[in-house]
């Protein structure tokens, strides 16, 4: 780095003209706050330059607080500028506070209700809630950004089991507290006063009928039985039917028979006409 000596102010009274070894050569220096701010010896804006100049590769300084700002985390604004974490995170560092300190003065305020705000702060409404509902406020997070149009939007987190849960509310600073109400519903079941509704309905089961037979599968084909013949009542009056003969009828005529040798010579047939 080159050491410049300063020759005066230029016509304009804008520039101040320097000069270096060589007197043919001359510079000239814009007379700007922040050259003013350096010659006061203010720290701030001699500090905020040369912030300026390390990020000159990626995001000024104010866009990652804007990004923070917003909701996002150093990891996120390092994942989407390439720069170090470390070095956004020294950037993002006050903007933190600042959502932190939104988050702790949301907690502090009154729900905004269908009759206005309630009596009980969003704190003492949200751990009511869960020790109706049977779960712990250990490990329970409070978040806080700021939307574009200016208005907090404050994030509860907290986990139930394997599930991780959210609720979002927007807060409003104002007198005693300021007001908050629910942007989802998970936010305003946790604010209603009324808690005996689950806090993650289950869906119901579908109730089965395992009596009934599956449509889509088809039974085996059997062979249809055979109609029993219904069986005659006795009848009193009526005589009983005759036996039938347990001999076949050819069984029953038998083998003709043989005309005796006297009957022959005589003329007498087999049926015993002559």
């Amino acid at each position: 780095m080159r050491e410049l000596k300063v020759l005066g102010l230029d016509v304009d009274g804008r520039h101040i003209i320097c000069e270096h070894d060589d007197p043919a050569e001359k510079f000239k220096v814009r007379i700007d706050e922040r050259l003013r701010a350096a010659l006061r010896g203010d720290d701030e804006p001699v500090g905020q330059t040369q912030i300026e100049i390390e990020v000159s590769h990626g995001l000024r300084p104010k866009d990652i607080q804007a990004r923070i700002r917003a909701g996002a985390s150093v990891e996120q604004v390092a994942a989407a500028t390439g720069g170090d974490p470390a070095r956004i995170e020294r950037f993002a560092h006050p903007v933190l506070l600042e959502r932190s300190r939104a988050a702790e003065l949301a907690t502090a305020a009154h729900p905004l209700l269908a009759d206005g705000p309630a009596v009980l702060t969003l704190l003492e409404t949200v751990t009511t809630a869960f020790v109706n509902r049977g779960l712990s406020t250990d490990g329970i997070a409070w978040d806080a950004w700021r939307n574009e149009d200016g208005r907090w939007t404050v994030r509860l987190a907290w986990k139930a089991g394997r599930t991780d849960n959210v609720a979002h509310f927007r807060f409003v600073p104002g007198a005693h507290g300021g007001t908050v109400c629910a942007l989802d519903d998970a936010a305003t079941e946790l604010v209603d006063p009324d808690f005996e509704r689950p806090l993650r309905p289950l869906a119901p089961v579908a109730q089965l009928n395992f009596d009934e037979p599956d449509p889509s599968v088809r039974p085996h084909a059997e062979a249809p039985a055979a109609p029993e013949a219904p069986a005659a009542s006795p009848d009193p009056e009526s005589p009983p039917a005759p036996a039938e003969p347990e001999t076949s009828p050819r069984a029953r005529r038998g083998k003709p028979q043989v005309p005796a040798w006297e009957d022959v010579l005589l003329g007498v047939r087999s049926s015993g006409s002559r």
